[in-house]
């Protein structure tokens, strides 16, 4: 709903931004034959980036519908291995239902690449006094501040507050040992 990967989807009827049963029935007849391996990024209210709320509405539970639709055609509990597309932003209790019904992978990106924005402004935000100049800062007038405005530094805070957000969603996929 509204406007995604610059595609203008406000005019869309809000039941054809879902995928159905019928549509990852379909993907399975056409995958399977290829490989037994394969995982189907069906629509269930995700989207790429962070919105507030619009036309779609995160609905794990068409996911579930979509296990029980082919399930007993298959022989199996849960034949299909979901894609999360468009993670960022969704709630826990949602991401939680999403991988008990199938998913083994989520989309995350906008979420670590704000995680890695906050960590250089929160290195900023501690270190302002310091980043003013070459030369200059609270401890004295003539007091140098190269180790303060080396890349290094604030690229690294980056990195640990970008890295802290990827564990974070390791541990919503229930992905860590």
């Amino acid at each position: 709903g509204g406007v995604e990967d610059g595609v203008d989807n406000s005019g869309v009827a809000k039941d054809k931004l879902y995928s159905t049963p019928e549509d990852t029935e379909l993907v399975w007849k056409t995958l399977s034959p290829i490989s037994p391996m394969f995982t189907i990024a069906a629509a269930f209210g995700n989207v790429h980036g962070v919105y507030k709320p619009g036309n779609v509405k995160l609905q794990p539970e068409l996911l579930d519908s979509f296990q029980k639709n082919l399930g007993p055609k298959m022989g199996y509990e849960k034949p299909f291995f979901f894609v999360f597309h468009g993670g960022s932003g969704s709630e826990k209790s949602d991401i939680e239902k999403a991988v008990s019904y199938g998913v083994v992978k989520m989309n995350v990106d906008t979420d670590t690449q704000w995680a890695y924005w906050e960590g250089l402004l929160k290195f900023y935000q501690a270190k302002s006094g310091y980043l003013q100049g070459q030369i200059g800062n609270p401890e004295g007038e003539d007091k140098p501040n190269k180790s303060y405005y080396d890349p290094r530094k604030w690229v690294r805070e980056s990195e640990v507050s970008m890295t802290a957000r990827v564990e974070e969603s390791c541990r919503d996929l229930k992905n860590t040992n």
